[in-house]
């Protein structure tokens, strides 16, 4: 019974998992559909946005799909477990939720798109679970790399709280968190791109839809 109490309540440190040094599990090197490195360190001007919208099976593949993007890579962040594996994470008892990496050329996609599409690919006001999938392992997320994307996280989720709010929404559960003290923690083999892998495959996103305003920074800036 104490592996349930963790789908509904994180643990706290001293209750998590105790994980280990290494990674116990290999990643493969490159991604299916784009060819490109999954692992850094990554070409000079790209920039690096992580993502928690649910099952990372479907978010993966809604992130790829983006022109602009150069990898995605799924995995575990904001957690307490050191190196976990899927089924400690399913347990509820790391802290992790389900993330996805983002590796993309500004140059050619903003980080504002990205953060459009995050918003409208899930329901963010659905605390630990996202449609049919419980758990904290399913909470929503936003992991910044940098001052500019912290503040442009929360610019967008106060103006599509607007939005939600004026349909009847509650309010937003989504965790905006600094990537730094939250390290990225890659998946196994197969999670890895893998609705390419199996294009039948379970998908449980679903957003709410409502579109997020775009160009939500205030004026002058």
């Amino acid at each position: 019974m104490m592996l349930y109490a963790y789908k509904n309540r994180l643990p706290t440190p001293e209750e998590a998992l105790p994980g280990r040094e290494e990674r116990p599990f290999h990643v493969p090197e490159r991604h299916t559909v784009l060819g490109n490195p999954l692992l850094g360190p990554y070409p000079e001007g790209l920039e690096v946005a992580d993502f928690a919208l649910g099952c990372f099976w479907g978010a993966e593949r809604r992130f790829w799909q983006t022109p602009g993007v150069w990898t995605t890579l799924v995995g575990y962040q904001a957690g307490s477990t050191p190196n976990p594996t899927y089924e400690e994470v399913c347990t509820g008892m790391t802290g992790h939720t389900e993330a996805v990496r983002v590796v993309f050329d500004p140059a050619r996609v903003s980080y504002e798109s990205l953060l459009k599409l995050f918003w409208e690919s899930h329901d963010p006001t659905q605390g630990f679970r996202q449609g049919n999938d419980v758990g904290t392992q399913y909470r929503s997320a936003i992991l910044t790399h940098s001052p500019a994307q912290q503040a442009a996280a929360e610019a967008s989720r106060d103006a599509y709280q607007k939005v939600l709010t004026d349909s009847g929404y509650d309010a937003i559960t989504t965790e905006i968190l600094p990537a730094t003290p939250h390290p990225f923690h890659p998946a196994e083999d197969y999670h890895q791109q893998y609705l390419d892998k199996n294009p039948a495959g379970y998908c449980g996103l679903g957003g709410t839809g409502l579109s997020c305003p775009v160009g939500v920074a205030p004026a002058g800036e």
